[in-house]
């Protein structure tokens, strides 16, 4: 990879660690604002994808330094509900996950001849694909409203 590749790819990698950083702590945060009677279930939940954003974050930090650049300490826009509707966090999670989406179909398009990086972009497109279908199906209602 040519050096203005490598510094394109460093910067649509620190973008995402970013996002991953912002999803860290949206999803810790939702998961004290969950309660009712599903609240267990839920907080798990959100506590897990707590923590696969900080596994993808991660992922993306070694990735900036592997390619030679200096991994960001910013954190991506942190949007969030004034309510603790479930709903609400969920259609919030749904445009996070929809970001972070586009994030890696944008760096799948500057990867160039890297395989490694290939790998990886269709890798984290095909995770976020299914955290979005996993979301939607729980924003689906089909009891009696």
């Amino acid at each position: 990879m040519t050096a203005p590749a490598n510094a394109l790819v460093i910067e649509k990698l620190n973008k995402i660690l970013e996002l991953e950083l912002a999803g860290v702590v949206r999803y810790t945060h939702y998961s004290f604002m969950v309660f009712g009677y599903s609240r267990i279930p839920i907080v798990k939940w959100l506590r897990e994808q707590a923590q696969e954003s900080l596994d993808h974050a991660v992922r993306a930090g070694e990735l900036v330094t592997h390619f030679g650049g200096q991994p960001s300490l910013g954190i991506g826009k942190l949007l969030q509900t004034q309510s603790n509707d479930i709903g609400e966090i969920l259609r919030e999670s749904i445009a996070h996950e929809r970001a972070g989406l586009n994030e890696y179909k944008e760096l799948l398009l500057i990867v160039g001849d890297s395989v490694f990086l290939d790998n990886y972009a269709r890798e984290m497109i095909s995770t976020e694909e299914q955290h979005i279908g996993e979301v939607d199906k729980m924003l689906r209602w089909h009891g009696p409203k």
